[in-house]
């Protein structure tokens, strides 16, 4: 057995130079790459420019007048408590869930995963609008636990049963020798093993619950974003809503820092050249705990999801409009999904190249700020490409590239993920071998690079489609004159408790995006094991 080594190896930037080139055609091959990825991040992170230049146009004064009142207070305490909260509850079901299916005898493991990966297909609004439509006491904090755990849960399931799945389970097998039971082995080594994963998974978790409107607008639960909402649409306060917006980023930016923290402290190990999969563990009399368990997880998060649309499709079929709006809208929403998802990919490709390939803090620091702008509300990404458009693109207001652009800025670091992810796979070494021959660095990328992570390149446009196919705040106020998308219908039918005209809207979202989750659950999780 060789001695434990670090599962990423040393960086590409440190292979590359043990290869002998000349630091000139290191620098020429890498140097174009760093200004494309700076200027692609500074166009991503401009909204958050915009925030500031409008937080403050108010001045000082009125920050202080603002931010002292009782009602700052209030939504710090929402949003901190719910977010706590959220977390708390998703780390636990995901990293259960993902230790059922992944390390355990569990009958139909394959079936569990596809099943707990599912409630990604609906939508958080759609989830609101099902349980309030059903059962008219839930609302409230409670109310937004129940809806966003039931949502977000699978953010870490997914790759926390990646990591189980790849990972090297022999220190789990010598903790096993040494005499400790299942539970020491589960919170002394299976445990810090995932941490990468699960602490990754809680950052998505949380940058969500930060910026989501639609849920909480429905179950009456006020937080930072529905607060910016109502500023800036019904209040006209930009200042003080971008105020406010600047709460969320400081938040962002702690749990960014957070998720660093313990990205740096845990070391995940490796014996060997190739990780040995780990012998299921014997559940026995926890076989029927265990399954009625996931089976009330997964009623909770899609049955009741799915059975309220069935409901509502049924009762209220009468009053929905045309089938030829119902057309028009999904073509729509199918358009500037695909638009929106093709750009951010081939936007994150150089992003992820760069800090792949250098490694260096300020490669890391250009991939970090992306990820800021996940926690803007989508409105204030909104205004900030309306502002724009009106003062330097003037005949792109209210056509379809808005749309697109803020989309690719809202959803921008979940392409950055799935390609950052699929540049990680790539053998050590092919890019540095196809350069030792005289290959042109353009041709490597071209003919060597990307063939290899174009299946990361499709998860990622699987990724970015999906959510942008169901985002709704931001579309309200980008979307071209005359164009409806599902999610804009479906808002204007609920805002006015019309739930059985909203229902086929949900339900075309919803079955939009199953196909998405598949694949990102084939291409997160890759083949099930013998034991599956």
């Amino acid at each position: 057995m060789t001695a434990p080594v670090r599962a990423d190896g040393p960086s590409p930037l440190r292979r590359w130079r043990a290869t002998g080139l000349s630091a000139s055609a290191q620098w020429r091959a890498a140097g174009l790459l760093a200004p494309v990825a700076v200027a692609v991040v500074a166009v991503v992170a401009s909204p958050l420019g915009f925030v500031v230049a409008q937080a403050a146009q108010g001045g000082w004064d009125q920050a202080r007048r603002l931010l002292g009142r009782p009602l700052i207070a209030t939504l710090l305490w929402h949003t901190v408590t719910l977010a706590a909260a959220v977390t708390f509850l998703t780390a636990v079901l995901g990293f259960g869930a993902a230790y059922l299916v992944e390390r355990t005898t569990l009958p139909g493991r394959r079936a569990w995963t596809v099943a707990l990966a599912l409630p990604l297909a609906v939508p958080e609004f759609v989830r609101g609008y099902s349980w309030v439509s059903l059962f008219r006491s839930v609302h409230g904090y409670w109310g937004a636990v129940l809806v966003m755990t039931c949502s977000l849960y699978p953010l870490v399931f997914l790759p926390v049963a990646a990591a189980l799945r790849h990972g090297d389970a022999a220190a789990e097998e010598v903790s096993r020798s040494l005499g400790r039971g299942r539970l020491a082995t589960l919170w002394r080594v299976t445990l810090p093993l995932t941490r990468p994963a699960l602490a990754g998974g809680v950052l998505l978790v949380s940058l969500y619950l930060l910026g989501e409107y639609g849920a909480f607008a429905m179950l009456r639960y006020t937080t930072f974003a529905t607060a910016v909402f109502t500023q800036y649409k019904l209040g006209f306060d930009a200042a003080s809503a971008s105020l406010l917006t600047l709460v969320l980023v400081a938040l962002a930016l702690l749990l960014v820092g957070l998720e660093a923290w313990a990205g740096r402290n845990a070391r995940v190990t490796r014996h060997g050249a190739v990780a040995r999969t780990a012998r299921p563990v014997r559940l026995g009399r926890w076989t029927a705990p265990a399954l009625a368990g996931l089976t009330a997880l997964v009623g909770v998060a899609l049955g009741v999801p799915v059975y309220a649309l069935g409901y509502w499709l049924v009762k209220g079929s009468s009053t929905t409009l045309p089938s030829a709006s119902v057309v028009g809208a999904t073509l729509a929403t199918l358009g500037y999904a695909l638009g929106a998802a093709l750009v951010a990919t081939a936007a994150a490709v150089p992003v992820a190249l760069y800090a792949w390939r250098r490694g260096s803090r300020p490669a890391l620091l250009v991939e970090r700020a992306a990820y800021l702008t996940r926690a803007l509300p989508g409105i204030a990404v909104a205004l900030s490409v309306v502002f724009f458009a009106v003062r330097y693109a003037q005949p792109l207001y209210q056509q379809p590239p808005m749309l697109v652009a803020g989309y690719v800025v809202l959803f921008f670091p979940l392409a950055l993920t799935a390609v950052r992810a699929a540049l990680a796979q790539v053998p050590p070494g092919v890019e540095e071998a196809a350069r030792s021959l005289g290959t042109r660095p353009l041709a490597v990328l071209a003919r060597v690079t990307l063939p290899l992570v174009l299946p990361g390149l499709g998860t990622a446009v699987a990724m970015v489609g999906l959510t942008a196919s169901t985002e709704l705040t931001a579309t309200l106020l980008l979307r071209p004159t005359g164009t409806q998308t599902l999610a804009t219908q479906f808002w204007v039918y609920t805002s006015g408790l019309a739930y059985g005209a909203a229902a086929p809207y949900a339900a075309l979202m919803v079955a939009l995006s199953v196909p998405s989750v598949l694949l990102l659950t084939h291409r997160t999780l890759g083949r099930p094991g013998k034991n599956s």
